[in-house]
């Protein structure tokens, strides 16, 4: 029988880790798919659809990739590039929920401002998130010799702990305006009336937190303190784990929060494409 510590250290603790992350990400990237045929073909879009279909997409490539690269991984080694791809996407990821987020945490606060807000608000903050989270992951990555495979120590400190900041920052702006929604709306809102989408925004930073925030830390630690990450690379597999899953938890908890729910359940046995498109379409 095998011991804790050989099932750990083992190849068997990595055999059942890459089992659960090919199930999760598969089963990821069929709920973000329908989520991405859902918005972009099946249901008009609004400033809050906007954000959800740029998340699915960016979760959807970070399934897609991920699933691969662990297959990859598990057959021929672990290569640098996987990591760096698959954390671009998780930014991007990131970058989007803090964006929406921050649009909710505004409406609440100033009700007026989401009556004058640009029309196209939500499609260019979407547009900026996917620019900006290319040099914020992509330049540290070239600094620290992740895609060329020299680097300088000093050098790669200086871009890491600037990236480092910036990823915690994103985190803590996600936290904090998820913090003042919550206080808001129980505490001043009207007749306990609660603003649309109001459930699944709240419940995107405790998945986070649980899930994501593992994949953050060991980028930090990847480069910054190296040997720390060589020594615990188990943790490496578990947080990629956690990640699959906090992508893949995504489309549920927005079905979940539909409008309709009951029409959305009646509508699956009947496979009518009307009325499912109907309970998934969602109003701001």
């Amino acid at each position: 029988m095998l011991s804790f510590w050989n099932i750990v250290t083992g190849r068997t603790f990595y055999t059942i880790v890459f089992s659960l992350m090919v199930l999760v990400g598969l089963g990821g990237l069929v709920g973000n798919g329908l989520v991405l045929w859902l918005l972009g073909f099946r249901v008009k879009r609004n400033p809050f659809s906007v954000y959800v279909l740029h998340l699915a997409g960016a979760d959807f490539l970070f399934l897609g990739c991920q699933t691969v690269f662990a297959i990859l991984t598990f057959t021929r080694g672990h290569q640098q590039l996987y990591l760096v791809i698959t954390f671009l996407w998780f930014t991007i990821g990131l970058g989007l929920m803090v964006a929406l987020s921050l649009e909710q945490c505004l409406s609440v606060l100033f009700p007026k401002w989401s009556g004058c807000r640009p029309k196209h608000a939500s499609a260019c903050a979407c547009a900026l998130v996917w620019a900006l989270s290319l040099p914020l992951v992509l330049v540290p990555s070239h600094a620290c010799g992740l895609l060329t495979g020299g680097s300088s120590f000093l050098t790669c400190f200086r871009y890491q702990v600037a990236n480092i900041i910036c990823m915690f920052l994103l985190f803590s702006v996600l936290c904090v305006s998820n913090f003042i929604l919550l206080v808001r709306v129980q505490c001043c809102s009207q007749n306990g009336q609660k603003p649309p989408f109001y459930g699944f925004i709240l419940q995107m930073a405790p998945l986070f937190f649980f899930c994501g925030l593992p994949f953050l830390t060991y980028w930090a630690l990847k480069n910054t303190i190296s040997f720390i990450a060589s020594f615990f690379s188990f943790f490496l597999s578990i947080a990629e784990l956690l990640a699959c899953v906090n992508s893949s938890t995504k489309p549920a908890i927005y079905f979940f929060n539909a409008k309709h729910r009951q029409e959305l359940q009646r509508a699956w046995p009947r496979r009518g494409n009307r009325r499912l498109t109907e309970a998934l379409e969602m109003r701001a």
